[in-house]
């Protein structure tokens, strides 16, 4: 990790989970500044400073007190820019209230909205000629092949297929595709979207949320005549949006071809196994937003990262002496319900395969360590 002084330049950052933004930004030179939910132990010994936002993973970040969290936070420190995470596609509005007190790096509120609503992203695809499922706003009369997702919801715990689930206000209901999950990530500026690279993903299901986030592996090939399709469609909805900075874009690839998802507008899962110290990619963000030139990093080999999942609850989290290639580390004596994440693990390799093999294999290993203290 490179040197950071007191005298280096303070980015704020705040998200649900913040500790890869921080690894991020520490890369890139800067002295991280920490709003999460979590306050994980590494995120601690990242951070210059850190703060806990209220909400939940559940309910989202709680915007009643945000301003006067971060204001706590920054008390003497003039941070360069405000670098949002996670949590913030469901209460767009909040990134309006953070970009009238801090200088915002990101998408803005209205940029956000419009690739967050459903309805709008279908007619949009429509538009712009890229393959989308069918969306609605209300459940479908025949329920089979159909999911439902919550408007602005990440990591995959809030999708689930529209049988047997109730209907709750803030869901919409999108039509399933069969096939494997591809993420793109790119770099947005102007009227073009510049794809940094390709990921595989992976779910990690429980009996409620057969969805939920496992894992993603940084992919060393993909198709070149995909990969052109998928570079005009992100340059056609970024030219539509307003889209800037790190964002990516997820893909189902199977039988009835690519299928576009939804966008992230703001670095997401995958920063782990894109980033590194010698191309530091928030750098290359804030040089997207403030219209400077940019450049894509290449890569050797494949990266993976997964998450470990408490699958009992924990009343009293032990003390561990965390191996290499693991962060967000669960702070001791946290307590955690039955899926709670409890931590991120990391591999490397000479290909995806193998990469992926062994953060798997490592998810189940780390489990070892706490085990002993569910109740």
């Amino acid at each position: 990790m490179p040197a950071v002084s007191k005298n280096s330049p303070a980015i704020l950052i705040v998200a649900v989970s913040g500790r890869s933004l921080a690894a991020a930004a520490r890369r890139a030179g800067y002295r991280p500044l920490v709003a999460d939910l979590f306050g994980d132990s590494d995120t601690i010994a990242l951070a210059d400073r850190t703060a806990r936002l209220a909400g939940s993973l559940t309910d989202g970040i709680d915007s009643d007190k945000i301003i006067e969290i971060l204001s706590d936070l920054t008390r003497g420190e003039e941070p360069a820019t405000l670098v949002y995470g996670s949590g913030f596609e469901r209460r767009p509005d909040i990134i309006a209230t953070l970009a009238q007190r801090f200088p915002l790096a990101g998408n803005s509120e209205a940029t956000v909205r419009v690739v967050k609503d459903p309805a709008g992203l279908s007619r949009l695809c429509r538009d712009l000629g890229i393959s989308h499922p069918a969306v609605g706003l209300l459940p479908p009369e025949d329920c089979e092949g159909w999911l439902t997702k919550l408007v602005g919801g990440a990591g995959g715990s809030h999708v689930r297929p529209v049988r047997g689930a109730p209907i709750e206000d803030g869901r919409y209901y999108q039509q399933f595709v069969a096939g494997r999950n591809v993420s793109a990530l790119f770099l947005a500026q102007g009227a073009r979207a510049r794809i940094i690279g390709f990921s595989r993903q992976w779910s990690s299901p429980t009996p409620s949320s057969p969805f939920r986030y496992g894992g993603a592996v940084r992919l060393m090939r993909f198709d070149r005549t995909k990969k052109a399709r998928i570079a005009a469609w992100l340059d056609g909805l970024t030219r539509a949006t307003g889209l800037i900075g790190l964002c990516s874009a997820d893909f189902i690839d199977g039988p009835a071809g690519l299928q576009l998802i939804e966008i992230n507008p703001r670095p997401g899962a995958t920063l782990d196994i894109f980033d590194s110290e010698e191309a530091p990619l928030l750098a290359e963000h804030l040089r997207a937003v403030r219209g400077q030139k940019t450049a894509i990093p290449s890569y050797r080999g494949a990266a993976a990262s997964a998450i470990a999942y408490a699958r009992h609850a924990i009343s009293r989290f032990p003390h561990i002496d965390w191996p290499g290639m693991t962060a967000d580390h669960q702070t001791p004596g946290s307590s955690l319900d039955a899926d709670d994440p409890v931590c991120t693990v990391l591999a490397r390799a000479r290909s995806a395969a193998t990469a992926e093999r062994a953060v798997k294999r490592r998810v189940t290993e780390m489990a070892e360590h706490w085990k002993e203290s569910f109740q």
